[in-house]
């Protein structure tokens, strides 16, 4: 460009800059609120620097090294490297990386912020080209002058755009740290205090109602293109994951819901994932634990499961709450066990097996009556009397103390419970 260009563009800053502003003020909504404090402060700068940059690069002082290819850069290069090639450096690079960086900060996308600079572009263009008609300049440099400026306004977006990225990951990094302390606040039962605190900061609202899930390692890899390394499939934003650990969970807020969710129903599929009680938020160390407790009990040895088995489906705590209370001391249950069925040790396994299914539904039905226990069972109504009978014979005064048949129930339970475990049936024993 003839250098007396540079020179009347310098002339036409001020007055351009304040056109600009009031124009992305009328045009853009998001802008459209007085420019006051640090947000007004970077559009006024931002767009300052810009045209103060523009005519520094068509008057040669930031221009591309010799032999680049046109008026904007090193062909290929990174938007950053562009700029380091005009000698701008980073610090007007650092303006427009703050602008993307405050879009984020008022949350907002970065729609606004890149229409006004395609606004900008186009009242310089109209500033410029008055500029370029009165001081004679060719066609050709005109249509280089245009491709210039939008050029320009394409790298100083690029640099929003990077400015933009990196708060939303800082953002990102800083919630994620925040919300893995919560996470460990809610299944160490913390302070509710300190807890709710720690909500507060990582944007977690309190839910009413929470569970948690103990899963077990991930699914080995299906056949084919191994994924992109550090691909993790993602959940909704308000479910709190520790699944690094060596023993991973989840917490679920609102379970009723979250956990009909695909994303979560994705993570928890293959993993022989136990889902705790829904109870509390307060209770969320319990939830997790009695599902770590069934976790493990069916993590027993057994038969192997045939390697075309269909993968398990998450169990529900909720559907068996018994049960956890038969695994929570499993001793106590065998001490039971073992001193209230006692007069079967002497019987054959099969005989055994039969008489303690038969008491135990002699003690779930209504009236114990042996039509009812041989419905129960599936038997014969008089095979029925006939096993009643014998139970009778074993047991005696102590069918009729409360607290016998309290524990009868509990040991028999208790038995049963370990014979599908064992056997990798499913975890309940159903009533």
């Amino acid at each position: 460009m003839p250098r007396n260009f540079a020179a009347e563009v310098r002339k036409e800053r001020e007055t351009l800059a304040a056109e600009i502003i009031r124009e992305i003020r009328r045009q853009v909504p998001e802008f459209g609120r007085p420019l006051s404090g640090q947000f007004g402060a970077g559009i006024q700068y931002g767009v300052e620097t810009a045209l103060a940059e523009f005519a520094d690069l068509i008057d040669g002082r930031g221009g591309p090294p010799r032999g680049a290819v046109g008026a904007v850069g090193t062909a290929g290069a990174a938007p950053g490297d562009r700029y380091r090639d005009r000698g701008l450096g980073e610090e007007r690079l650092r303006v427009y990386r703050a602008l993307g960086r405050g879009e984020l900060a008022e949350g907002r996308s970065l729609d606004a912020l890149q229409a006004a600079y395609r606004l900008g572009a186009r009242v310089a263009w109209r500033r410029y080209a008055r500029v370029a008609r009165r001081v004679g300049l060719g066609p050709d440099l005109v249509v280089l002058l245009a491709e210039a400026i939008f050029a320009h306004i394409d790298e100083i977006t690029s640099a929003s755009v990077q400015g933009y990225a990196e708060a939303k990951a800082d953002h990102a990094g800083a919630q994620g740290r925040l919300r893995v302390r919560l996470l460990h606040l809610l299944v160490t039962a913390a302070d509710p205090v300190e807890v709710e605190q720690a909500a507060a900061a990582a944007d977690w609202p309190l839910p009413e109602r929470i569970a948690c899930v103990s899963l077990g390692p991930p699914p080995a890899p299906a056949p084919g293109p191994a994924p992109p390394a550090g691909r993790r499939r993602r959940l909704p934003d308000p479910v709190l994951a520790d699944l690094d650990c060596p023993d991973p969970y989840l917490l679920v807020p609102e379970p009723a819901l979250l956990l009909r969710d695909g994303q979560v129903r994705a993570v928890l599929q293959g993993r022989e994932a136990v889902i705790g009680p829904t109870v509390p938020v307060g209770l969320a160390a319990d939830s997790l634990r009695w599902a770590r407790t069934v976790r493990a009990a069916a993590l027993r040895p057994g038969p192997p499961v045939p390697a075309d088995a269909a993968p398990a489906e998450p169990f529900n705590c909720d559907d068996c709450l018994p049960d956890l209370l038969l695994l929570g001391d499993e001793p106590l249950v065998r001490l039971m066990a073992e001193r209230r069925l006692r007069p079967l040790a002497a019987l054959t396994a099969k005989q055994s097996e039969r008489l303690a299914a038969t008491l135990l539904a002699w003690l779930q039905t209504d009236s114990g009556s042996a039509p009812e226990v041989a419905v129960r069972l599936g038997i014969h109504p008089q095979t029925a009397r006939q096993r009643l009978h014998r139970v009778h014979q074993l047991f005696g005064a102590d069918l009729h103390d409360p607290d016998a048949r309290f524990e009868f129930e509990v040991a028999l339970r208790g038995r049963l419970l370990q014979e599908k475990l064992i056997s990798r049936h499913p975890y309940c024993t159903g009533s």
